[in-house]
């Protein structure tokens, strides 16, 4: 853990490279020292219907949550916090510039005794 996703409306297509924007967040949050490189995950979904304020159909989001687990001072995750949206704003500034774009996110704390993981990229990435 930890997982950053993001959801955003389908207006968007072609707007934003958004594998590119996936790579720009990976290495924010691998640039912030608090996790494992093989612990991250940046991934984006498509939302086909959406309806974002006065519903007009330029009307767009980029909603991002980023889900880790506990251990982490509230300074620490501010960072991490700070880090992300600073990386998120700058790679989505011209929609940021209209009347017609929301970004937002938010970070979650996963309960340890409730997540369950394996992950097999581990040991090969704490050799290098």
């Amino acid at each position: 853990m930890p997982h950053l996703s993001l959801e955003y409306s389908a207006n968007l297509r072609g707007k934003v490279d958004f594998t590119e924007l996936c790579l720009k967040l990976r290495d924010a949050v691998l640039g912030t020292g608090l996790f494992e490189i093989g612990a991250i995950r940046v991934r984006a979904f498509e939302a086909s219907a959406w309806a974002v304020a006065d519903a007009l159909p330029e009307n767009g989001f980029v909603d991002m949550s980023f889900r880790i687990g506990k251990g982490r001072s509230q300074e620490e995750k501010k960072r991490a916090g700070e880090a992300i949206f600073s990386t998120a704003t700058n790679a989505m500034s011209r929609l940021l510039e209209t009347q017609n774009f929301a970004l937002s996110l938010e970070i979650r704390e996963i309960e340890s005794t409730l997540s369950w993981k394996k992950n097999a990229m581990h040991d090969r990435l704490r050799k290098q």
